[in-house]
């Protein structure tokens, strides 16, 4: 199995500080330009990969979607989306991405932040193909290569207080390591081919690729998104299967 690292009780209590934990969408800066990528939901069938808890399958079912089923790993994070959950339209279930099997067809494949813990990325989208109807959308939002390639993932300030982002070991692909409210959390590094390529390799038509950062105005509101513009922490992406 994956690591569970949201069922460390040290890590989950800090991930329930975070904006996007105690807002939702809303405390997730790069949501509106997510959501600029979806696909009228209306009486479609939802998949969400990584579903933490539940805010995107609440906005699914918000949209009038007909089916939505929310997979985790973690115990703590789908015990969370029950409890802010009303409605029978979602169903959440504890699964291995890293393993996926789908028996059901859908319309959307969607993750936020969740898919660069896996270790074999190429399995699960050839699954998401097969299980997608004709026309099927597939959206998600990872940590970008940049941003994930360096062994120690912080800035580096220099006399003049300037901040630089090291970028380094960026074609050494892998397992990475952080200390990000828990020790010993497992990443994987990818370049940005190698992401680009997995998705047109199972059959994929590419839509679009956002390397997201904040505007001007969204820094304005919120200053300690400022840093967020010297480099990409995530990219969005948006593609479908062929009709």
């Amino acid at each position: 199995m994956s690591q569970n690292i949201y069922d460390n009780p040290t890590f989950f209590a800090g991930y329930a500080t975070l904006p996007r934990s105690v807002k939702g969408l809303d405390g997730a800066p790069e949501w509106p330009a997510l959501r600029a990528l979806l696909p009228d939901l209306q009486d479609k069938r939802v998949l969400d990969l990584g579903c933490g808890y539940g805010w995107f399958c609440r906005y699914a079912q918000q949209q009038g979607a007909r089916d939505v089923l929310g997979l985790d790993v973690s115990e703590k994070m789908l015990a969370q989306a029950a409890t802010m959950t009303q409605g029978t339209q979602i169903r959440y279930q504890r699964a291995d991405i890293e393993t996926l099997q789908l028996t059901e067809s859908f319309d959307l494949a969607y993750s936020s932040l969740a898919l660069h813990y896996l270790t074999n990325i190429d399995v699960l989208f050839a699954t998401l193909f097969e299980a997608l109807t004709p026309g099927g959308a597939l959206v998600f939002s990872c940590e970008h290569p940049i941003y994930t390639a360096p062994a120690q993932q912080q800035w580096i300030v220099d006399e003049q207080q300037q901040r630089s982002w090291p970028v380094n070991h960026y074609q050494q692909e892998g397992e990475r390591i952080s200390n990000w409210f828990a020790d010993g959390v497992k990443k994987q590094h990818r370049k940005l081919a190698t992401w680009i390529n997995a998705v047109i390799g199972a059959g994929f038509e590419m839509v679009h690729l956002d390397e997201w950062g904040p505007s001007e105005e969204m820094v304005a509101l919120n200053p300690a998104l400022a840093e967020e513009r010297d480099r990409p922490m995530m990219f969005l992406l948006a593609a479908r299967k062929p009709l």
